[in-house]
């Protein structure tokens, strides 16, 4: 039975976090600059005013740019505390198994405002029907790991191959994080060997530890740098499509209106 992404979103346990005062007042002051960026940012082409390089995307809600991520990885490698501590700044040493749980958080990423809207799913096998349904919502996704077992490691290249097949793409927004670096005494994947695996995917890579706060700040915005980037560079490639269109268009009627005269001097020395 497919269920759809309004439906997952329902049936998830929403949680949000709050602002300090200075991060209310520095994001109300940040969405009042790129509002007013928005409406004074065209671009003149040929004389004529054309719309932004950029357009505002449509994943809007109250003003902030909303941004869907997905966390993947096996059962037990610490999803839910990455998240847990992303959101909340707290650590849980025990957490039951994940079905699915949905936290909002909002933030001031590059001087931009944005409402991250994380997904944090089950890595246990009984649930693994509903991943294709999670894949086809986000916009980007972070891949976990715990580096003191080896087989969530070698699933992460599974988890890949997975959005790949879901999405017909390679070229999602990605980051491929390492948790657990606090049990050291413990590990099972070097530090090379998950960079090498985040070279293989392309994407950043991030030893974290939830229980230490180590590094969880860092993976969650550089994913939203990721896809501020994808749109950035679709946005470009979609505008050069345009104006080579343009070109071709305006080549060919040249090309058209010079056959035209010779046509028409030839019929009139007939």
């Amino acid at each position: 039975m497919s269920i759809g992404c309004s439906v997952l979103k329902k049936s998830s346990k929403l949680k949000s976090t709050r602002f300090t005062s200075s991060d209310e007042d520095s994001m109300q002051t940040q969405l009042s600059k790129s509002k007013k960026k928005q409406q004074h940012q065209h671009v003149r082409e040929n004389g004529n005013i054309s719309k932004p390089l950029h357009p505002v995307q449509p994943n809007m809600r109250g003003g902030l740019r909303v941004y869907k991520i997905v966390i993947l990885g096996d059962g037990g490698v610490g999803k839910s505390a990455v998240t847990l501590q992303f959101v909340s700044h707290s650590f849980l040493d025990y957490h039951d198994p994940t079905i699915e749980d949905s936290y909002q958080q909002q933030a001031v990423i590059d001087n931009e405002a944005a409402l991250l809207d994380i997904l944090d799913t089950a890595g246990q096998v009984e649930f693994t029907a509903m991943r294709d349904q999670y894949m086809r919502c986000g916009e980007g996704f972070i891949i976990c790991y715990s580096v003191t077992d080896r087989h969530s490691f070698q699933e992460a290249s599974e988890y890949r191959k997975l959005i790949t097949r879901v999405r017909l793409s390679e070229d999602i927004p990605l980051v491929l994080i390492a948790n657990k670096v606090d049990l050291e005494s413990q590990r099972r994947v070097t530090t090379e060997e998950g960079k090498n695996l985040a070279n293989q995917f392309g994407c950043p890579f991030f030893e974290t530890s939830a229980a230490l706060r180590h590094y969880i700040d860092e993976a969650f915005y550089t994913l939203v740098r990721e896809i501020r980037n994808k749109e950035i560079q679709k946005s470009n490639d979609t505008n050069s499509e345009k104006l080579h269109s343009r070109h071709r268009r305006s080549r060919w009627w040249r090309i058209r209106s010079i056959f035209a005269l010779v046509f028409r001097r030839k019929r009139n020395l007939n």
